[in-house]
Parts: structure tokens; C-alpha cells; sequence
């Protein structure tokens, strides 16, 4: 692949629907499996072999109220020579490489990139370099939605269960707990 992506992880959340169903620490340092969710993604990143970025609460710190969008607009704008970007929330522990990668190789050919699981619309969303004006003016926290909107995106077919499921709930960490490989 020429011009690989650069994988920003978003990092930088409050966790406030874990906390609010009952999750006693930030949802990012819970433990699965022995490692901390936010290792479990690094992982799969490294794993990858494609450059990364971690977006974490000190970046967005001074903006009033960051939302996830503040977030992926501070990641793309520390990253300006990047050849795209993968947009990944840290709380997706059981995502693959394989996924980043195949999601990486579909920018190739298009501009922006879904991954679905059975339906279901998932993450990283990749972006090629041409969006990066747009994604660096992203605020709130509806995400990259509005960019995405902006173009036929390719909806790209995964068998990766943790391109879906975040762990928001502790529920959902345990669900998490159940599916992690031994």
C-alpha cells in the first residue's frame, strides 16, 4: 500500500455513560483479560504496523465542552503530513489488525470508508488526505458524520465483531470479557 493512513485514537472522552451505569473507573483503564480496554486497542494499532496517533484529554483540554469531533479534528491537525486517516475510538478492545488494515487498503480507492459488522456501522471510518480540511473543522460531539455524509462512502463488509462493540456499559466490558481469544 503507498501512503498509508494514519490511525488516530480517540482517547481523549470522559467516559460518562460508563460511569453513569455503574462503571467505577475511567472505562479506558478497566482491566479485560489482564490489560487495560485503551492496550487491548493499542495492541491491534501496533499490530497493524501503521502509524498512529493518540488523542488524549490534555489535547483537548482548553476547548470548552470537547465532544469526539473536537477530537478527531485535534488528531488530524497534529498529524498534517498524514496520507489519511482511520478514525478509532479507544474503547473498541477487541478490535483486529486485520480490520484496520483492510479498511487502510480500501482508502486506496475511495475517499471515505465505513467498516460494517453484520449490519452494523463500525469503526476505524477512514478518510483520505482530501478530507482533512473538513475533519480539522469538525466540533461537538456528533463525530465525522458530517464528512462522511459529504460522500458516497464505501460501506466495507468486516467479520470483526470488535469493529462494533465498545465497552460504554460495564455490560458491555463484560460482553467484551466473554468474546476475548484465550
Amino acid at each position: 500500500m503507498s501512503g498509508l493512513p494514519t490511525v488516530i485514537v480517540l482517547a481523549a472522552g470522559q467516559g460518562k455513560r460508563f460511569k453513569a451505569a455503574g462503571g467505577s473507573d475511567d472505562k479506558l483503564n478497566a482491566l479485560l483479560g489482564g490489560q487495560r480496554v485503551r492496550d487491548h486497542v493499542m495492541a491491534a494499532v501496533q499490530a497493524s504496523g501503521l502509524p498512529w496517533h493518540v488523542v488524549e484529554r490534555a489535547h483537548t483540554q482548553h476547548l470548552p465542552n470537547p465532544g469526539m469531533a473536537d477530537s478527531i479534528a485535534c488528531g488530524v491537525a497534529a498529524t498534517p503530513d498524514a496520507q489519511g486517516w482511520l478514525i478509532l475510538p479507544a474503547d473498541l478492545p477487541l478490535i483486529q489488525a486485520s480490520t484496520l488494515l483492510a479498511v487502510a487498503q480500501a482508502l486506496q480507492s475511495h475517499a471515505v470508508v465505513v467498516p460494517f459488522y453484520l449490519g452494523k456501522q463500525g469503526h476505524p471510518v477512514g478518510f483520505q488526505a482530501s478530507c482533512g480540511r473538513a475533519l480539522k473543522k469538525l466540533t461537538g460531539d456528533q463525530g465525522a458524520r458530517a464528512v462522511v455524509s459529504q460522500h458516497a462512502f464505501l460501506k466495507l463488509q468486516v467479520s470483526d465483531e470488535g469493529a462494533v462493540l465498545d465497552v460504554d456499559t460495564p455490560d458491555l466490558l463484560a460482553q467484551a470479557q466473554s468474546k476475548l481469544r484465550p
